[in-house]
């Protein structure tokens, strides 16, 4: 059983919902630093995101995977 179905917390700092989604840590400082949130735990792996930051990561990443899935011609 993972630790989203175990019941963690987002893991942006000020957050106190749910986490419904696992992303790589790196990634998700990359796209969310750039709006405005910050993480409780700096040398995570994995961070946890609730619904509503999750939407925020996707609207940022979402040019930056079109530009990888170009790149290798998916």
């Amino acid at each position: 059983m993972g630790k989203v179905k175990q019941g963690t917390i987002c893991s942006v700092r000020g957050c106190d919902e749910k986490a419904t989604r696992s992303v790589s840590a790196d990634k998700a400082r990359e796209a969310l630093q750039g709006a405005g949130a910050s993480f409780e735990e700096d040398r995570a792996r994995r961070i946890y995101l609730c619904q509503k930051h999750y939407k925020v990561y996707k609207k940022q990443t979402k040019k930056d995977k079109k530009v990888e899935k170009w790149r290798y011609g998916a």
